[in-house]
């Protein structure tokens, strides 16, 4: 069992995402995503395996240098709390981990369901018991971070010497799992029928 503070990948509490089984198959045939998919992940977990606090300084770096984005790990009083944005950092962390191993399958679904709630007003907060000046993160800025989170780890797929064609596909099924995880992400911000 993991022990990242407020990581429950796996155990029963985490919210069980409303989709059907069905549904989440049509979803990763919008994207396009296949077996192919999962085996260039697994590639991809490989070479990034040493290089995630690398890729997390990249992008609190980009967080960090926009004041609109490292508000939503600020206090009331406008200053970055640093317990936050560390905790959130672990987190993170382990989310590159995921994707990369994940088998795609109801427990994986689940626990996106519940990480899209942790960025609503249903639960924004409560996993660090923190009092930040954001009772949610916007889903614009979900939806945004998917270019910054998927261009900025091409670099990264590069650095082990695999060639040009593997790097691609590890490339784009890294573009369609953050895409597909954004999605579910969204899916708490989103009334049920519209979704």
């Amino acid at each position: 069992m993991n022990t990242i503070p407020g990581y429950t990948y796996g155990t029963p509490d985490v919210a069980r995402s409303p989709l059907s089984d069905e549904e989440f198959e049509l979803l990763k045939t919008t994207v396009l995503f296949s077996q192919d998919d999962v085996a260039a992940l697994r590639m991809a977990g490989e070479v990034l395996d040493d290089q995630i606090d690398a890729v997390l300084d990249v992008w609190y770096g980009y967080v960090g240098a926009n004041p609109h984005l490292v508000h939503y790990f600020s206090g009331k009083n406008g200053a970055p709390n640093p317990e936050y944005l560390a905790a959130v950092r672990h987190r993170f962390g382990q989310w590159i981990r995921d994707t990369t191993a994940a088998n795609f399958d109801r427990r994986w679904l689940d626990y996106q369901h519940e990480i899209g709630l942790r960025h609503t007003r249903i639960k924004k907060n409560r996993t660090d018991g923190v009092d930040s000046a954001a009772d949610v993160i916007h889903l614009r800025y979900l939806v945004a971070f998917i270019y910054p989170i998927t261009a900025t780890m091409r670099p990264f797929l590069a650095k082990k010497g695999h060639g040009e064609a593997d790097v691609e596909k590890m490339h784009q099924a890294w573009f369609k799992a953050v895409t597909l995880t954004t999605v579910l992400w969204s899916q708490p911000f989103v009334p049920a029928r519209d979704f």
